[in-house]
């Protein structure tokens, strides 16, 4: 028998992904080069590697718990170019995460996009990223400091990770830096604290803007 019913077939609507920041800073909120001497030394930045002294095993299980479900990576220019030079040659649970995963580079520049699954973002930044969520599940942003301006700029995200450091180095490029935008986020879970004093906050984006009181008001 054939269906005479007009009714169009129902589809399961696609929802959209989610962006996260994974972000570390000292207490001063430094982010430059926390990975080791040579990922950014620019404008003299003397502390390169400040995060490998404090990394132990609870900060290491939870680094790796919060790449569970991510399907794309989201770099800046710096950061792709660290990372294109090292995955590939490693075998560890990160090296066959990121070595699969799509690669989205935010760049004005010619990046050698010669590692697997690595594209190039148009000239719109914010268009070429709202496309890339749409897409994936989980897009990640790793470091990418300058990327990271933007997303916190246009509210493009809808996590962010921060690790907190115990140290302050009184130099360096800020996570957040002049330009963000008002905001309010929620903790999305109790803060974990780390034996070495470092200390990962989990929050959700929130709609609006951050709302002011008197405390003095009886």
């Amino acid at each position: 028998m054939v269906s005479t019913s007009t009714t169009p077939p129902t589809t399961e609507e696609h929802p959209m992904g989610q962006i996260h920041l994974e972000l570390f800073a000292t207490l001063d909120l430094v982010g430059q080069g926390p990975g080791g001497p040579e990922e950014d030394p620019s404008d003299g930045f003397a502390f390169g590697g400040w995060q490998a002294p404090l990394m132990d095993d609870v900060a290491g299980a939870q680094v790796q718990a919060s790449y569970e479900g991510t399907d794309a990576l989201l770099l800046g220019r710096r950061t792709y170019d660290i990372f294109a030079a090292y995955w590939p040659h490693q075998s560890d649970p990160f090296a066959e995460l990121f070595n699969a995963v799509p690669k989205y580079v935010a760049s004005r520049g010619t990046p050698d996009l010669s590692w697997a699954g690595s594209t190039q973002l148009g000239a719109d930044l914010p268009a070429a990223i709202r496309e890339v969520r749409e897409r994936h599940e989980v897009v990640k942003v790793v470091g990418s400091l300058g990327l990271v301006q933007t997303l916190l700029g246009e509210k493009l995200f809808d996590e962010l990770h921060l690790w907190l450091h115990p140290l302050m180095l009184g130099q360096g490029r800020k996570v957040f830096a002049d330009g963000a935008v008002p905001t309010n986020l929620r903790l999305l879970e109790p803060p974990v604290a780390a034996p070495t004093g470092s200390v990962l906050l989990r929050y959700g984006l929130v709609e609006g803007t951050p709302g002011t009181g008197d405390m003095t008001a009886g």
